[in-house]
């Protein structure tokens, strides 16, 4: 093997439920498979977004809710992928944060991650502007390589 060519290990890949975070996950498989890598779901819960105006609304109920569903997203993306892609190496993980900042750096350093695979945006307007500036800074910014995958959204192996 070419000393020039990266071996990967650990790659994160981070999703937020659009179809587009999902294709990211389906070629960080399949690179994975090829480098005998380990692949790492992240699924960063924006506490931003609970805090402004509902500070005072959203008890921790509320939020034990929104973990809640976020693990069982990332279980069942991770059961298709050890079911249909024989893929074992893959851990599932939930944070609070900024999204930006977890996934360029905290979750990186922390887990020494050397790829983040992710998708270019998320898919509706607002998606794509939260998303895109995600996408963006973590490019930008990240402590390791980070490929941006654009692919083909009818090609999509987790779509119910």
């Amino acid at each position: 093997m070419n000393s020039m060519v990266q071996e990967y290990k650990r790659i994160l890949v981070p999703v937020d439920g659009s179809e587009e975070a999902e294709l990211a996950l389906n070629k960080a498989v399949q690179v994975a498979k090829m480098n005998h890598a380990q692949v790492d779901i992240l699924n960063v819960l924006d506490t931003k977004q609970y805090a402004g105006s509902y500070s005072g609304m959203l008890s921790g109920d509320a939020i034990f809710q929104i973990s809640e569903d976020a693990q069982n997203y990332l279980n069942s993306l991770k059961y298709d992928i050890q079911t249909n892609d024989n893929l074992m190496d893959v851990e599932i993980h939930v944070r609070f944060g900024n999204p930006k900042n977890v996934i360029a750096r905290d979750f990186p350093s922390e887990y020494k991650t050397d790829l983040i695979m992710m998708g270019s945006t998320g898919l509706n307007a607002v998606e794509r502007m939260l998303m895109g500036s995600v996408t963006e800074y973590v490019n930008r910014t990240a402590i390791c390589d980070v490929l941006i995958v654009k692919t083909d959204v009818n090609n999509n192996p987790y779509k119910k």
